[in-house]
C-alpha cells in the first residue's frame, strides 16, 4: 500500500485508522442499499448464465459496520477475498459462509436443487475456492458501477483464500457499509457478505443522495442532505394552560393574592409549544410527585383562527 502524498491525507489515514470515517447511519444504509438493489437483477441473471442452474439471489441485510465483521459470522469454513481500487486496498471484502460454497458447487456441477447439500465442515478444497472466486467475482463486477458512481474496483478480484490463511487474513479496522446476500436453492441456501468502507462508499457514491436526475439539488434533496443535523438540534418546550376570558376591566382590578379561577376544560386542553408556535393540544396531570401534559393530538392552527372569531 502506497503513503499518502501529503501531511494532511497523512493526519486522515490516522484518525480514520482510530475512529473511522464514517457518515450517518441513515445516508451511509441508504445509499448502500441503493447500490446493492441496483446490482441485485445483475447478479442474478449474471450467475445463472455462469452456473446455468437455478440460484436464487436476495437481498437480506445492509447496515453499517466494521471491516473485519465481514468473517464474524462465517462459521470456520468459508472463503474470502479483499479487492483494491486505486484510492484504497481494501476497497471491498467479499466472504461467502460455506453453506453458500456448498450451494453454489451443487448448482454448478449439475446437483440436483431439490435436495439438501452436503454441509462442508473442512477447509475448503482447491475447486471449491475457485467456484467462489467466480462469485466473487461476478459480485464485485456488479457492485463496482460505472461512470461517476463506479468504485473503480480492479478487478479481476484475487483468489479467494481459505482456511488458516482466510482466518489469518488481517483486514484493517474501518467503519463500512455491510452488504449481505443470501444465495439459495429450493432446499439450501448461504449468504455472502460484503463490506465496503464507508469513507469509500460516500466520496464515490453519497452525490447520488443528494442530486436529482439532471444533477439539480432538489428541496428533497437538502432535507434529506440537512435532516440529521436538524434533528440533533435542542428547543426549548412550553406548556401553558387557559385560563379564562376576562375584560381589560377586569384584568386591570387585579390585586396581589387574588385567585383566578380556570376554565372548566382548562386542564384538558393545555397547549404545548417550542419557540413560540404551538404544537400539540395536551391533557394537564400529575404522576407521582411529577406534573406532566399527556399529549391529545396535533395543533391545527386553523380551526383554532376559526375558534377565535367566535364570541366568547
Amino acid at each position: 500500500m502506497t503513503s499518502p502524498a501529503s501531511p494532511s491525507e497523512s493526519r486522515a489515514l490516522i484518525l480514520e485508522r482510530l475512529v473511522g470515517d464514517s457518515g450517518e447511519a441513515a445516508q451511509v444504509i441508504g445509499v448502500g442499499r441503493g447500490m446493492a438493489e441496483r446490482a441485485l437483477p445483475l447478479l442474478q441473471k449474471a450467475l445463472a448464465a455462469e452456473l446455468g442452474a437455478p440460484v436464487t439471489v436476495d437481498l437480506q441485510v445492509v447496515e453499517v459496520g466494521r471491516v473485519p465483521e465481514a468473517r464474524s459470522r462465517a462459521g470456520d469454513a468459508f472463503a474470502l477475498t479483499v479487492v483494491s481500487s486505486p484510492t484504497s486496498a481494501d476497497a471491498m471484502t467479499l466472504v461467502m459462509d460455506a453453506h453458500a460454497v456448498a450451494v453454489m458447487v451443487s448448482a454448478l456441477f449439475g446437483g440436483d436443487p431439490d435436495q439438501p447439500v452436503a454441509p462442508i465442515e473442512r477447509d475448503l478444497s482447491q475447486i471449491e475456492a475457485d467456484v467462489a472466486t467466480t462469485v466473487f467475482q461476478e459480485i464485485a463486477t456488479a457492485l463496482n458501477g460505472s461512470g461517476k458512481r463506479s468504485l473503480d474496483l480492479r478487478l479481476p478480484v484475487p483468489k479467494a483464500m481459505s482456511g488458516n490463511e482466510a482466518r489469518r487474513r488481517v483486514l484493517r479496522d474501518g467503519a463500512a457499509v455491510r452488504i449481505v446476500y443470501g444465495l439459495s436453492t429450493s432446499s439450501d441456501s448461504g449468504t455472502l457478505t460484503v463490506m465496503i468502507p464507508q469513507r469509500l462508499l460516500l466520496s464515490s457514491r453519497s452525490g447520488e443522495a443528494i442530486t436529482g436526475e439532471n444533477g439539480e439539488t432538489t428541496e428533497f434533496d437538502w432535507r434529506a442532505r440537512f435532516s440529521e443535523e436538524v434533528m440533533r438540534s435542542t428547543v426549548r418546550l412550553e406548556a401553558t394552560m387557559p385560563l379564562a376570558r376576562l375584560t381589560l376591566g377586569d384584568l386591570a382590578a387585579f390585586e396581589p393574592g387574588q385567585v383566578i379561577e380556570l376554565e372548566e376544560n382548562a386542564q384538558l386542553n393545555a397547549r404545548l409549544s417550542a419557540r413560540d408556535k404551538t404544537l400539540f393540544v395536551c391533557e394537564f396531570g400529575k404522576l407521582g410527585q411529577n406534573y406532566t401534559v399527556r399529549i391529545s393530538h396535533p395543533h391545527d392552527a386553523g380551526q383554532d383562527f376559526i375558534d377565535g372569531l367566535m364570541p366568547g
